[in-house]
């Protein structure tokens, strides 16, 4: 929805200016909605009047544009493209188990949480006090980076750009201008980011945390860190890291939670039958399927029984446990060994992977070899961006699939009509501020501050809808984030959940949006000129109040039509000049808004026969052809909600 507003705020700025412009030039008379703009003759202009004139101009505006935004509303159940991909090419579909095949409830982070707190107290000999925290599952966000000697967990975006107001100590954020000291400025040197993996290691001395399991170690680094500065207690950052990343480790090789899953699986276990559904759906289209997980043999098997049923293994042609990934895509030395019924390993070499077994470790490049599963023809699914997708991409040509749970709350946030609004005026008002601040006077700085202080206030409001501490997943106040950066890179495709490819035939192809570069916009301004202070009143200026017959600039004589012809609407322009004409009349206004509408269009997403409660895509309203030419203009403003990032600076090999 913010792409809508994004796109017309250019247009929105440009014709309040235009219209408060012709208010100054024509004086009083000239001002048929809002309060008049007058000079006195041989005095200055009223730069206040004329700059808040502009601004109730545009948000008039922007209330007028968001009824049309709301007809065009996201469908939370799509998949998105990074990269053209069609499923007829595909053959052959593999699966991570966790968060991928099955999801979880909310009750299994506050049962790794309270697991690996225990084990702080109890191994690592941590203060009993700190069993006073529990788990908050509103506090952190994925994708977020942890200092591991400042112990500050923050937000970074994929310039290596901290976003201010998200940077805390503990459960207490850190001032703005303390960041700023402590890393001499808001952006964070390549050498100390995360390695590829997203771990701290090699000298870096940032972790990132990215897949869903991490939520609960990040909130109980905060807790822990809170207890000790509350406490005045002196501690090294590096060793609280360490702990709480052992401990959270040992809830997982311990089998803590493997085994209170299976002990009440349907307490943990959901969406189950939306996966039943998608399997079967492949096995009925004849594609082969594999699953490389790293969980244990027995966890998965009873999962997989409640999900699919007793003979779930029927409908892979091979499944591998304990793959210790990304070490499985890259080891070459270690081969696979087969699983018994019993859970047993066994020692025969293997020469097949057969369907119907279940096989321990191994590593990728002889999973290759035995299958001759190669290139393009694979699709993997997974929910760890580095882990799961970046070397099969990056290494081995294969195409990937991210399960990212988060985006379908993020999209029914971006539905919501006061989202639309705040996002669609926050756009607007960034236009008129790199419009008007060519103006330099005091009054003019006045109300630009004021307009600035609006903005910020908007920005911190814009994150509020989606989490009070961190804010989206995928965007900072202006740009993509990290997570988002990699995402890109690493994923073919990206949806909420498995479920969705039950809204597209096996065949689909799926195209991506071509995302506008920067030097292929226009500005909010007229980039090559800056618009024009307005002209000090002429010498036959009359007083305030008083009627007028004649204007200072008189508007030149329209041509007359040729004759013969009616006086048919000329066709819309293209370009820029598609956008400078929303600056006109009332009728340039709604055929730019039409014409962002004729962008949004979103293709019609097949109803969904595997699940009666999905919600089908709302069709947008239908747009001429005649409003294509207006499109072009609008479109160059657009900035996407998922917009790609920028390419990786050149010191960074991937």
């Amino acid at each position: 929805m913010a792409s809508a507003a994004a796109a017309a705020a250019a247009a929105l700025a440009r014709g309040a200016g235009a219209r408060a412009a012709a208010v100054l030039l024509g004086g009083c008379g000239g001002a048929a909605r809002g309060r008049p703009v007058c000079t006195a003759p041989g005095t200055a202009p009223d730069m206040k009047g004329y700059l808040w004139e502009r601004y109730r101009e545009a948000k008039r505006g922007t209330r007028d544009l968001v009824p049309s935004i709301m007809n065009n509303l996201l469908n939370p159940d799509a998949i998105f493209s990074n990269n053209e991909m069609s499923l007829s090419d595909i053959e052959i579909y593999g699966f991570d188990y966790d968060y991928t095949l099955v999801f979880y409830s909310k009750h299994l982070h506050t049962l790794i949480f309270n697991a690996a707190r225990d084990l702080l107290i109890n191994e690592h000999r941590y203060p009993v006090e700190i069993r006073k925290y529990e788990y908050d599952p509103n506090f952190a966000i994925r994708g977020l980076h942890y200092d591991v000697q400042r112990a500050v967990l923050m937000k970074i975006d994929a310039f290596h750009y901290i976003q201010l107001g998200t940077v805390y100590r503990g459960l207490s954020v850190v001032p703005d201008e303390e960041v700023i000291e402590m890393y001499e400025g808001s952006h964070v040197p390549l050498e100390q980011m995360s390695d590829f993996y997203g771990k701290s290691s090699h000298g870096n001395t940032m972790k990132q945390f990215m897949d869903i399991f991490s939520l609960p170690e990040m909130s109980l680094l905060s807790c822990v860190n809170e207890y000790f500065l509350k406490n005045n207690i002196d501690y090294e950052p590096v060793h609280l890291y360490k702990d709480v990343k052992d401990s959270i480790r040992d809830v997982h090789i311990k089998g803590i939670m493997y085994r209170a899953i299976e002990a009440d699986i349907e307490k943990y276990i959901c969406y189950a039958e939306q996966t039943r559904a998608v399997l079967a759906k492949l096995a009925d289209h004849g594609k082969k399927m594999f699953l490389i997980t790293n969980s244990p043999s027995s966890f998965v098997d009873k999962g997989m029984r409640y999900i699919v049923g007793k003979d779930w293994r029927d409908l892979f042609d091979v499944v591998i446990v304990q793959a210790e990934k990304p070490n499985f895509f890259n080891d070459k030395r270690r081969p696979f060994r087969k699983v018994n019924e019993k859970g047993v390993l066994l020692w025969d070499k293997i020469h097949k992977l057969q369907k119907g077994q279940i096989y321990k470790q191994g590593n990728l490049y002889e999973f290759l070899k035995l299958t001759g599963w190669r290139g393009s023809k694979v699709l993997y699914f997974g929910d760890h961006i580095y882990s799961d997708l970046a070397d099969l991409t990056l290494k081995h040509g294969w195409r990937t699939g991210a399960i990212i749970p988060e985006l379908r709350s993020e999209l029914r946030i971006m539905n919501t009509e006061q989202y639309i609004q705040t996002m669609t005026w926050l756009q607007t008002l960034t236009g008129l501020l790199e419009q008007m601040q060519v103006h330099r006077d005091v009054e003019s700085q006045l109300v630009l501050q004021e307009w600035k202080k609006e903005r910020k206030e908007m920005r911190d409001m814009t994150k509020n809808f989606f989490n009070a501490q961190f804010g989206s997943l995928f965007r900072t106040d202006q740009n993509p984030t990290y997570f988002l950066r990699r995402l890109s890179r690493f994923a073919d495709i990206y949806m909420a959940s498995l479920s969705c490819l039950l809204s597209y035939d096996v065949s689909h192809t799926f195209y991506p949006r071509r995302t506008p570069l920067q030097h292929e916009l226009p500005a909010w301004s007229d980039g090559a000129r800056a618009p024009p202070p307005p002209p000090p009143p002429a010498a036959h200026a009359r007083p305030c109040g008083r009627p007028t017959a004649t204007r200072p600039h008189p508007a030149p004589p329209r041509p007359a039509p040729p004759r013969g012809r009616s006086r048919a609407a000329p066709p819309p322009p293209a370009g820029r000049a598609a956008v400078d004409s929303c600056a006109g009349d009332r009728r340039s206004w709604k055929r730019c808004q039409h014409a962002v509408l004729y962008l949004f269009r979103r293709p019609p997403v097949p109803p969904r026969p595997w699940s009666p409660g999905a919600r089908p895509l709302r069709r947008s309203r239908a747009v001429s052809p005649r409003l294509a030419g207006a499109a072009v203009g609008a479109r160059a403003r657009v900035s996407g909600e998922l917009r790609l990032p920028s390419p990786a600076p050149a010191a960074e090999p991937f």
